[in-house]
């Protein structure tokens, strides 16, 4: 006789219980949405630039192995969500507890992952608001144009109100046409830069700057492809809406969606910095789709998309941060749970995030800079940091030597991108006009 009751699933306070949390019905596609929304965003518009200082060799190397390391990252990360039996982590800072203590840990993870997603949140408010700009420009040639700040600011606008969704399921929608939205616009740039051929003397050469100054913008391009493999900051935030059984833990669907999700990744990313850096060599812009102008209808279709993508990303990001500064609310201030508490964090926290992309709407710096801080961390080395720590592999062994690259990789990129974002920002600063 076939059962009908409910079968029982892993609980995050470490127990059996019957019939599982309402909140945990997602299926192995949503997964791949939600981490091609968190993966694939800005970042991928900024890979012809990174490409410009890099150079063929160099650039193809760097972006090949960031996608074999952080594909390798996000498998840790999925097997170590249930590494204790009975137990599922399902925030990073959760998993960051159990592996370096409850202190030590707290501080380790949760800056980097705040990094990461208030981050995302800033550079999306920019390349919003950019696109939007973009997009009014080509469709309505002869309308009054508005200061950019004002399009920011409409952007950001529009996050007031999506910011009230309660959790991830809520924004599944969303979510779904950013995934839909990435790959349509990344085959348009692609294909774009591919039918605009060639410019008139093309150089592949490397950018004629000073030694200093080029050596620091090598630096932010690496920053800049860090950023492009964001999705392990919310990685296990996604997995933990899963459903897991001891007959199917929840890393078996997961892992299936993230190899969706990096297959989906590797035919967006590479056309588009591979034909964007061929087409337009060391004058590509910071953000690829602002170099192409025809067919306009088509170009203007894509700043839209994007525009559609980076909304649904801000959510992906957001929401874990939204629920961090509820819970603080209700535990250190006695702030009552309700709609109230709801409205007053969120509305704050998308305001801190406009305010800082209309001040600093630097988009390549802040790849950078956010890329080498946040990103390179959480993707490339503190989920083979806590492998080490938790699996304990054989020293000398394959597993061993990997995650010690990862690191000592990871650790490089994350100093050298940050040091030359940062750099790059306030140079650029130095001869910008705020608000303008």
């Amino acid at each position: 006789m076939v059962s009908t009751s409910p079968p029982k699933e892993v609980q995050s306070n470490g127990k059996w219980e019957e019939g599982g949390d309402p909140t945990r019905r997602a299926k192995w596609w949503y997964s791949t949405f939600h981490t091609v929304t968190a993966m694939i965003g800005a970042g991928v518009l900024s890979l012809p630039y990174a490409m410009a200082y890099l150079g063929w060799g160099p650039g193809t190397m760097v972006l090949v192995l960031s996608w074999c390391m952080t594909l390798n990252t996000m498998w840790q990360i999925i097997q170590l969500h249930e590494c204790v039996p009975g137990t599922r982590f399902d925030r990073y800072i959760d998993l960051g507890r159990y592996a370096f203590g409850p202190k030590l840990g707290g501080w380790i993870v949760l800056p980097q992952q705040l990094i990461v997603q208030v981050g995302c949140d800033i550079v999306y408010m920019v390349t919003g608001g950019k696109c939007l700009k973009k997009f009014m420009e080509i469709a309505c040639a002869s309308c009054k144009q508005l200061r950019q700040s004002y399009w920011i600011l409409i952007f950001g606008g529009i996050h007031f109100f999506l910011s009230q969704l309660p959790n991830f399921n809520s924004v599944a929608g969303v979510s779904l046409a950013a995934a839909i939205m990435s790959l349509s616009y990344s085959t348009i740039a692609w294909a774009g830069c591919l039918s605009h051929g060639q410019i008139d003397n093309v150089s592949y050469e490397y950018k004629n700057t000073s030694q200093t100054d080029y050596m620091f913008r090598v630096f932010n391009a690496l920053g800049q492809i860090s950023f492009a493999f964001a999705g392990h900051a919310v990685a296990l935030e996604i997995q933990a809406t899963i459903p897991s059984t001891p007959e199917r833990p929840s890393k078996i669907p997961m892992w299936k969606g993230a190899v969706g999700a990096y297959f989906i990744n590797a035919i967006c990313y590479f056309p588009v910095a591979m034909i964007g850096y061929w087409s337009f060599g060391q004058d590509v812009d910071d953000n690829v789709l602002m170099a192409l102008k025809k067919p306009a209808w088509l170009i203007a279709s894509a700043n839209l998309m994007v525009v559609v993508h980076v909304i649904g990303s801000y959510q992906v990001y957001a929401m874990p941060v939204f629920d961090l500064l509820e819970r603080i609310m209700v535990k250190r201030l006695n702030f009552p749970p309700g709609i109230a508490l709801r409205l007053i964090t969120r509305s704050a926290y998308v305001a801190f995030t406009l305010f800082v992309g209309v001040t600093f709407p630097f988009f390549g710096d802040l790849l950078g800079f956010f890329g080498g801080f946040g990103f390179a961390p959480t993707s490339y080395f503190l989920p083979s940091l806590m492998w080490l720590v938790i699996k304990k592999p054989k020293r000398f062994s394959l597993k061993w030597f990997t995650n010690w690259g990862s690191i000592f990789i990871g650790l490089f990129i994350m100093l050298a991108s940050t040091i030359g974002g940062l750099r790059n920002i306030i140079t650029d600063a130095s001869t910008y006009s705020f608000y303008t």
